[in-house]
């Protein structure tokens, strides 16, 4: 059976600057085995499966592979499978507003101009980091602990923590270690100096520079190039921290290559939603029966 499929840039405002995304459409039949040996293959750092829903609210159920997991819920994930089901023809129940279905429950997706954007979802876990986990961060990040003006648990599905550093160049300094034996999954954040804009390569002028550090199956230490999960729930903590007060955007990916741009807001109830461009760049079918 053949199946449509796409490679999207995520949180691109230029192409191939954000966060490469594989999207299988019309994955009925495929189990989870098969989803993850796909995953597995295609070799990004996520790939989701596109389904009908179990909710009859929702537009569409997406399950999100890893290398090695599902994950409930993942940012860039979101808005690129959001982007292909519309591309597809795909028509939400509710104008204005698209309805996804996935590990964590329902997401809405709302078209913000040229960009897509998804409500945040509310933090599984919160609050400062003890010292004995501060401690492995600092040496994962090769930082000294006054290095650290911050720190907070951000998960809200994938486990993140978040650290907070004097301001982006400190970000971009940070040389994390090559591995790490157990699971890390570390947001780097700083904001641009006064008077400074982040046109690294391009783009909207920033106000934060992220990092996302995580460990993989093998317990390689890898930087994603733009992660919404993390920038979700970064926002919270910027908001919540009254660090942030109206809409602002973040630069990721400066020391890999990349120039992806997140743009964060909150609206008049109190929701964070988060933006970016997608770009289909390369569009096929899979022959897998």
């Amino acid at each position: 059976m053949d199946r449509a499929f796409s490679l999207v840039d995520v949180f691109a405002d230029a192409p191939l600057t954000g966060n490469p995304l594989a999207v299988v459409c019309d994955a009925q039949g495929l189990d989870e085995g098969q989803m993850q040996q796909i995953a597995r293959w295609l070799n990004l750092s996520e790939t989701t499966f596109l389904l009908p829903p179990d909710d009859p609210s929702a537009d569409y159920k997406v399950r999100i592979f890893t290398l090695e997991r599902e994950l409930p819920f993942a940012g860039h994930p979101t808005l690129g499978t959001a982007h292909v089901w519309l591309e597809a023809g795909g028509v939400p129940k509710s104008a204005g507003k698209i309805v996804q279905e996935c590990g964590i429950g329902l997401v809405d997706v709302a078209q913000d101009g040229d960009r897509l954007a998804f409500a945040a979802p509310p933090l599984v876990k919160t609050g400062p980091l003890d010292e004995a986990e501060m401690a492995n961060i600092c040496m994962i990040l090769n930082l000294n602990r006054a290095d650290i003006t911050d720190h907070q648990w951000l998960d809200n599905g994938p486990g993140w923590v978040g650290v907070m550093l004097a301001d982006a160049d400190a970000v971009r300094a940070v040389k994390p270690l090559g591995s790490w034996p157990d699971r890390a999954e570390i947001g780097i954040v700083g904001p641009q100096k006064i008077g400074t804009v982040g046109r690294e390569s391009g783009g909207a002028a920033t106000d934060w520079e992220v990092r996302a550090i995580f460990s993989n199956q093998f317990g390689t230490l890898i930087e994603d190039p733009v992660t919404g999960s993390l920038n979700a729930s970064v926002a919270q903590w910027l908001y919540a921290s009254g660090r942030a007060t109206g809409p602002y955007v973040a630069a990721q990916g400066s020391c890999i290559g990349r120039a992806g741009r997140v743009y964060a807001s909150r609206d008049g109830k109190g929701q964070v939603w988060i933006a970016g461009k997608c770009q289909t760049l390369f569009k096929g079918a899979s022959h897998l029966s």
